[in-house]
Formats: structure tokens, sequence, C-alpha cells
């Protein structure tokens, strides 16, 4: 692997694999929470619009741009970034590329696109009424980041949306998508100095002023992160809340969780993370899997997810079941956490703990597409990619006490908060 920067600050990362087919990301340094002074929900109905047309295209060129190679064309939002990103032919990818920086750098925001797009837009918000396990999770997120940046929703609001204007997504595009905000990767079957090369060229290409020159070149084993940039956010102040909205249905849902460490709190964060896989992560044989699913039948479902953002992150534990199993299930989870609170995890479990963790991470990576966005999300924290080795070597240093401590810290009892969707 190959990482660096171009002259105007374009950071880039590429992959050498052995696959027919290439990736290619452009991410970008600008989510729901950098929204202040616009409407809420622009950077997400950036990434929907400007698919509908650029200064050379028209939405429809573009929309059957890769589709008649064979390629796939997608993007997506979160709460600190936007990310565009393409599926090709090894052979397709300068293309592929070139379309990308050409949506990021020259879209025209047609008036008529924009209007037709509200629509679809506000029918997305909607539909998540449809669905309590997703609203639910919105809603506290929302309650747990009052006051901050990050409550916003992705989407935005009906309102917010309809108040979004073509000069609005102009303003926000140029002061927004710019180099230094920016990471492109590459995941393809060339080699490696052929594809730096090649992002020379396209840096020069769509960025004016920029002569491509690429620096801070770097192969694999290097030794650990380091942030591209001092974090320039402000970490949100505790909330603490237990709340109850009685939506008349079925299913119950219900969310609890608090704060836990950020993207840069290197070690912590490692923790948690095996922390929250062995408590309730994707695997059957996850405490909460096996103890409230598989053993007692009281869940639909059942997860421990850990959102990790710039100044902080989320830890919460999830599930949807029948209203008379809430009780049970909530008195179960309280159990298993207080025993990862007191108990330290023997040796042979612990190095199951890690080796089924670096498992599910080898698997996943194995998707080149994954890869691909991995390192576009990598670059755009630290500045680099970590390679596979000292990734390695970060999990197994990860001790039975740290999991302990990470338990305590992030489900302590007086910081706890919980929404529950009856």
């Amino acid at each position: 692997m190959l990482y660096g920067k171009t002259g105007r600050g374009l950071r880039y990362a590429v992959k050498r694999s052995g696959s027919a087919v290439a990736y290619c990301a452009l991410s970008i340094k600008c989510g729901t929470r950098d929204e202040a002074g616009y409407n809420s929900g622009i950077a997400h109905f950036t990434e929907h619009t400007i698919f509908k047309g650029t200064a050379k295209k028209s939405a429809s060129v573009i929309n059957g741009y890769l589709d008649r190679l064979g390629g796939e064309l997608n993007a997506y939002t979160t709460k600190e970034e936007i990310v565009l990103h393409a599926t090709v032919l090894r052979e397709d990818l300068p293309k592929a590329a070139n379309l990308l920086f050409e949506l990021a750098t020259s879209a025209t925001f047609p008036e008529n696109e924009i209007n037709i797009e509200k629509g679809v837009v506000t029918d997305e918000i909607n539909s998540y009424k449809d669905s309590p396990s997703e609203d639910i999770y919105d809603k506290f997120e929302e309650m747990l980041f009052e006051g901050h940046p990050l409550s916003s929703p992705i989407l935005g609001t009906a309102a917010s949306v309809k108040k979004i204007r073509r000069s609005e997504l102009l303003d926000f595009t140029s002061r927004k998508f710019v180099p230094e905000r920016m990471a492109f990767s590459i995941v393809a079957d060339i080699d490696e100095k052929k594809m730096e090369k090649f992002v020379s060229s396209l840096a020069s290409r769509w960025f004016p002023g920029d002569d491509g020159t690429c620096t801070d070149s770097a192969g694999e084993g290097t030794d650990g992160y380091a942030p591209a940039s001092a974090p320039e956010y402000r970490k949100p102040d505790p909330v603490i809340f237990d709340k109850t909205v009685n939506k008349k249905n079925h299913q119950v849902n219900c969310v609890t969780g608090h704060l836990a460490p950020s993207l840069y709190e290197e070690k912590e964060r490692i923790a948690t993370i095996i922390m929250c896989n062995i408590l309730g992560g994707p695997a059957n044989n996850s405490i909460l899997n096996y103890k409230l699913r598989e053993k007692n039948g009281w869940v639909y479902w059942v997860e421990c997810n850990y959102t990790q953002y710039s100044d902080c992150g989320i830890v919460a534990v999830c599930l949807g079941c029948d209203k008379d199993n809430l009780d049970k299930c909530t008195k179960a989870i309280g159990k298993e956490i207080r025993k990862l609170q007191s108990e330290l995890l023997s040796p042979s479990r612990l190095a199951a703990a890690k080796k089924q963790f670096l498992g599910q991470m080898a698997i996943s990576s194995d998707n080149g597409e994954t890869q691909c966005l991995a390192m576009g999300k990598s670059l755009l924290a630290y500045g680099q990619v970590m390679s596979d080795e000292s990734t390695r070597e970060k999990i197994e240093a990860v001790s039975a006490e740290d999991i302990r401590e990470a338990a305590r810290n992030v489900f302590d009892e007086n910081h706890l908060c919980r929404l529950v969707f009856l």
C-alpha cells in the first residue's frame, strides 16, 4: 500500500488487489455536524443532488455513465463525511475516478432536479416512522447530543429540507468540497506506483494550482495512527435521560447507552470495540444474542453498537421484543454488564474473543469495496492507513483489565441513558 498527499492537500491511498474489479472512493470531511449556518440535512441533500448534473454532463448521462460499463456508482452521508464511490472493471478505473472528481468539483444542482429530490428525501424521512428500530436510534442520538452539532439528524427534517435552495448547495460545496478536506482511495490490480501517478494527474486536472506532487508517501508497516490535524470539534456535554414514548407498536424497541471513547483515544477505543463484540456483536455466541435470543427467545433482535466520532463515541445496546419481555431483558442485560464490570475474562476467553474479532475483520476486509471505504475513512481521521500487522498488534495488546475498564466506563450506572418506544 502507498499513501500520501498532493500539493493542495488531497490525501490518497492506493492498494493493489488480485481482482479484475477496481474500487475507488472520494471521501469528504463534511457531514451533518458541519451544517452550522445551513439548513439541517443539507449534507445528505447534497449527496442526493450531486448526481443531478455537472457543467458537462446531464443527470441522465451521469446515471448511465458507469452502468453501461457494468459498473456501479453510489454515495452515502454520515455525521462526519460524504462519500462518493464507484466499482468498475479494472480498465475502466480512470473513467470512474474522473467522474467522482467531476461530481465533487462541478455539480450544477439544476432547480428542477432539486424540487424532485426534495420529494424523494421527504419520503425517506417519513419512511423512518415505519421503522421504529431505526427511528429510535436517531432519536437517542438527538437526545444524547442535545445542544451539540452531532444531535442533528442526517436526513434533516421535512421542514428543513423544503427550505434548501440551489444557492445554498453551491455555497456549501464551494466551502466544504476542497482538496484539504478530501481523501481519495483506490483498490485495484494495478501497480501501486502507477496508481500514485494517476492520483497526481487527477489532482492536477481537477484542482487548479495543484501540481500533483505526492508527498508523505509510505508503505506497509507504519507505527500507528497520527491525526492528520488536531480534531476541530468540541466534546459534547454529558446528558442523562430515561424516557418512554408510546408509539402504539406491537414491538417494544429500547436503546440503552452513553458516550464512549473517540476515534483518537486509541487504547480505550480498541478495548471498547472488543468489549462490545463480546457483549452484543453480530455473532450468535455474543453474550446478549445467546442469553436473550438463542437461550430464552425473549427478543427479535439485540445488538451492542459502538459508533465512533472525532470527539466522542456512542455505545448503545439496542433491542426489539414483546412488551411482556422488556423487564426481563433489561434485568438480564444489567446482569451481564455487571459481570463484565466485575470479573476479568480468563486468558482463554480473552484469546478467543480476540481471535473472533480478528477473524471478523479479516473476512470483512477481504471485500475490495470495504477496504477502499475504510482506507478513505482512515485517511480523513488519521492522515494514514494502518497496516494489518499494526492493527493485529494493537488488538493483541488489549488486556482483560482494559476490557473490564471499558465496561465500567461506558456502562457507568450514574451516566446511562435509556429510550423506549412502546
